[in-house]
C-alpha cells in the first residue's frame, strides 16, 4: 500500500511537514510496511516558503526588515536553485505581526515586503515569486515600491511614507529611481483572489475591515485608493483595473504595474512545484487538511486543490481538519471523500490549540482504523 500526505499547516500549531510526519507515524502503526509519500504544501500564503524550499532545495535566508508599522522584524525568504527566490509578503507585512489593537490600515505599509524583494535581488535572484496572502496593509503597494526606489510625492513635492493614509495625498510618482536590478528579473505573483482595486468587491471594502479599519476609515481609504489609481494611470499609462489588483490591499496592482509581474494561482503553482500529481499515481489514499474547513476552503485553498487532483487521478481523498462548519461539506463535490475533525470533546479554542498534536494523532488513528475496517483487517 502507498499513501500520500499533503496537508496544509494547521495555523499556529502544526506545520505542513509535521502533519505529514504524524500521519506517517500513525499509518505505519496501523499498516506496517506501508509506503508513505510526505509532501509539504501551501496555497501561496503562510508556509509557502517552507514547502517550496523543502521540495526544490535551496536555502532559507533571514534578514531584518520593517514590519507593517516600521519596526524591525526578522523575516525569512527562500533562495532556490537557478537564482530564483520565493517570498511570503506576510513575513514582513502580515497581520499576525500586529496585536489586535495595532491593526490600522491607515498606518501600515508594505515597505518591509519591498525590502525582502530588494534583498533577494541583491542576493542574485533573477526570478522572484511573491506570495501575497495575509497582509495587514491597504497602501496600494506604495511601501513596497518605495523600498525599491519609487518616490510617491504630495502636491508640494514632498515624499510620502506610503501608508494607507497617504493614498489620497499622492499627487505624482517618480519611478526613475526604481532599482536597476528590477529590470533584470522576472516577477510572479501567487494570488487566488480576483478582487479589483476599487469598488464594492475591491481591496478596501472587502479586506480593510479584517485589518482593523473602521467604517469611516473604509470610506477614506476607498476615496484615497481611487485618487491613487488615477495617478498610477496618469504616470504609467496603464489602469489598475485588472482582476487581482486588489489583492493584499492593492499590492497586486503595484507589483503588476511597476514590476511587470504575471499572476498565477497560488495553490496550483505550489502543487505543481511539489509534484503532487506524480506522487498520486498508483497511490491508494491521499490525506490532506487545514486548520478550519469552511466556505473559503472551496476556493483556491490546499484542501480543494489537493482534492481536485485526487479526483483527476482517481485516488480517495480524506481531509483531516482542526475544525469545520456545515459549508465545508460542499468539499465532497470537489473530490473530498471524508472530512475528519480533530477535536473530539467539547472545549474552547485555547484548549484545542494547546492539544493540537494530540488531537491530530487521534484523528489520524481514527482514519487508519476505519481504513482497516473497510479492508476487512482486524483493528488492534
Amino acid at each position: 500500500m502507498r499513501f500520500v500526505f499533503a496537508s496544509d499547516s494547521l495555523k499556529g500549531t502544526i506545520s505542513s511537514a509535521r502533519a505529514a510526519a504524524i500521519l506517517a507515524e500513525e499509518a505505519t502503526r496501523a499498516f506496517p510496511g506501508v509506503t508513505c509519500t510526505k509532501l509539504a504544501v501551501a496555497d501561496g500564503g503562510e508556509g509557502t516558503v517552507d514547502a517550496v524550499v523543502a521540495s526544490l532545495g535551496g536555502a532559507r535566508v533571514e534578514t531584518s526588515v520593517a514590519d507593517p508599522l516600521g519596526r524591525p522584524v526578522e523575516a525569512i525568504y527562500g533562495m532556490l536553485p537557478g537564482n530564483r527566490a520565493i517570498i511570503e509578503m506576510a513575513a514582513a507585512s502580515g497581520l499576525p505581526l500586529l496585536t489586535h489593537a495595532e491593526r490600522n490600515p491607515m498606518l501600515t505599509s508594505t515597505f518591509g515586503t519591498g525590502q525582502l524583494v530588494l534583498h533577494a535581488l541583491r542576493n542574485g535572484a533573477t526570478e522572484v515569486t511573491l506570495a501575497i496572502g495575509g497582509s495587514a496593509t491597504n497602501d496600494g503597494g506604495m511601501g513596497a515600491m518605495r523600498a525599491l526606489g519609487v518616490r510617491f510625492l504630495d502636491a508640494a513635492g514632498g515624499e510620502l511614507d506610503g501608508t494607507g493614509a497617504d493614498l489620497a495625498r499622492v499627487a505624482s510618482i517618480d519611478a526613475t529611481g526604481l532599482d536597476p536590478l528590477v529590470s533584470h528579473a522576472r516577477f510572479r505573483l501567487l494570488c487566488d483572489v480576483d478582487n479589483p482595486l476599487l469598488g464594492p468587491c475591491g481591496a478596501t471594502r472587502v479586506f480593510a475591515p479584517q485589518k482593523g479599519a473602521s467604517p469611516q476609515q473604509i470610506e477614506e481609504l476607498e476615496e484615497g485608493m481611487a485618487s491613487y489609481a488615477n495617478v498610477l494611470e496618469r504616470t504609467l499609462g496603464s489602469s489598475a483595473d485588472q482582476p487581482g489588483d486588489g489583492a493584499a490591499g492593492g499590492l497586486g496592482a503595484a507589483v503588476r504595474l511597476f514590476l511587470g509581474a504575471t499572476s498565477v494561482s497560488g495553490i496550483d503553482w505550489v502543487l505543481d512545484v511539489v509534484g503532487l500529481y506524480q506522487a498520486l499515481l498508483g497511490a491508494d489514499l491521499c490525506i490532506t487538511g487545514e486548520g478550519h474547513a469552511d466556505e473559503q476552503s472551496l476556493h483556491g485553498k490546499v484542501v480543494s486543490g489537493v482534492a481536485a487532483r485526487c479526483k483527476q487521478a482517481g485516488v480517495p481523498c480524506v481531509a483531516i481538519v482542526g475544525g469545520m462548519d456545515p459549508s465545508a461539506l460542499d468539499l465532497s463535490n470537489l473530490g473530498v471523500d471524508a472530512l475528519v475533525p480533530t477535536v473530539i470533546d467539547c472545549s474552547d479554542v485555547t484548549d484545542a490549540l494547546l492539544h493540537a498534536e494530540r488531537n491530530y494523532h487521534l484523528a489520524a488513528a481514527r482514519v487508519f482504523s476505519l481504513l482497516k475496517l473497510g479492508r476487512g483487517l482486524p483493528i488492534t
